[in-house]
């Protein structure tokens, strides 16, 4: 029987990538439930294509029906996390980005679903939450990320696969935990990997947006220039692998063909290699402990001139230093960092400040906030309405 599959974030760029799997994959899986953002245009195309049961999108139900005949497609309207809990889905890949993945994931990982998780913000977000209930209900996570998906690669074949992981990590290690010495996480540097500080400060969204080797969207490209996206893996890695902060690093890798190492505690390294082509991490975490073909593009190793990995300069990404001592530092300081970086963002996408400020704006809202320390959903939530409040004032919005 085909893989029942629900998608959230359906019309984003790794939405859109995921269904580019399952259509090579057609015959393996079957989707029954798509949730879009906004592009109703998109998703109506693809309602018409994967015939899911349920749908949604954030809009009202008048603005919803305006764009999609429901009658017509045979489909019902539903929430997020209505489609997260579907009887029938056996995986729920959440492509949103932000805290609009948050609640949905949790509702999934309530049910005993396989998450498949693309969205950073949940576990750094709710780490401890997402951990505490897939433990309660023997739910999996299976990371998308390009880079949890090399660390999880290359630690699979160390014990075999494993559905659900002990208390201390969410992806399965079994022994394999007690064998890592060190979690190595890969970084292109993004657009601005070659200017100098000064041209940091006239460093427009235009120019942000040109990533060097991944197509991503938006808010991931410009986090991806600011080197905050690593801090945010660190604290994700940290959660999905059981790792303490100070046993995972960071280096620069301008070819983005190694995705992440492994060092394990006998001095032997691991690393996961491929083209830049996010197909590929989606496809294993959908088809999973299977490896399949799936026409995706192959590295050409002859075609290689070489593979270079520098360290980070910390002064030149003050963000990755704040993300970084935000998951250390743990409680709501994560939910907060993870607020003012997408508050900053757009505020820099819509061109009311500068590329400096968007480190500038995170380390005031960070500094300004009285943190809880074992927060449940309501106080992260909490603290994500207070950060973005503040960092708006913080800029004088």
């Amino acid at each position: 029987m085909p893989t029942k599959i629900v998608l959230l974030g359906s019309t984003g760029s790794i939405g859109t990538q995921t269904l580019q799997v399952v259509e090579a994959l057609q015959d393996r899986f079957h989707v029954v439930g798509l949730a879009a953002g906004r592009n109703l245009g998109l998703l109506a195309q693809q309602a018409s294509h994967f015939r899911p049961r349920l749908l949604g999108a954030d809009v009202d139900g008048d603005t919803l029906a305006a764009h999609l005949d429901l009658r017509a497609l045979a489909a019902e309207r539903a929430s997020l996390e209505e489609m997260a809990t579907m009887p029938e889905a056996d995986l729920v890949v959440v492509a949103t980005t932000g805290k609009a993945g948050l609640a949905p994931s949790l509702a999934a990982l309530r049910a005993g679903k396989v998450l498949c998780l693309a969205n950073k913000e949940v576990l750094v977000m709710a780490g401890s939450l997402v951990q505490a209930l897939a433990s309660q209900h023997g739910a999996a996570v299976r990371p998308i990320d390009s880079e949890h998906s090399a660390l999880w690669q290359c630690l699979v074949g160390e014990t075999g696969p494993s559905s659900v992981g002990p208390a201390d990590n969410l992806v399965g290690l079994g022994e394999a935990h007690a064998a890592i010495g060190r979690l190595v996480l890969t970084a292109s540097g993004g657009a601005f990997r070659d200017l100098s500080h000064e041209q940091l400060h006239t460093a427009t969204a235009a120019d942000a947006l040109r990533h060097p080797t991944w197509s991503m969207g938006q808010r991931v490209t410009i986090d991806s220039a600011t080197l905050i996206n690593k801090g945010l893996e660190v604290i994700e890695a940290h959660w999905l692998f059981g790792v303490p902060f100070n046993a995972i690093d960071v280096v620069i890798h301008r070819e983005s063909v190694v995705h992440s190492l492994v060092e394990f505690v006998d001095g032997s390294v691991k690393a996961q290699l491929g083209v830049p082509d996010m197909r590929l991490p989606i496809q294993y975490a959908l088809t999973y402990p299977r490896r399949v073909p799936g026409g995706l593009p192959r590295l050409d190793l002859s075609r290689l001139s070489r593979l270079t990995f520098s360290q980070v300069d910390h002064d030149r990404f003050p963000a990755l230093r704040l993300a970084i001592e935000a998951g250390q530092r743990g409680g709501t300081y994560p939910a907060v960092l993870a607020a003012g970086d997408e508050t900053a963002v757009e505020l820099y996408l819509a061109n009311r400040i500068g590329f400096p400020d968007i480190a500038r704006l995170i380390d005031r809202t960070l500094q300004a906030h009285h943190a809880t320390a074992r927060p449940d959903l309501e106080t992260i939530l909490a603290a994500d309405v207070w950060a973005r409040r503040h960092c708006l004032e913080a800029a004088g919005v």
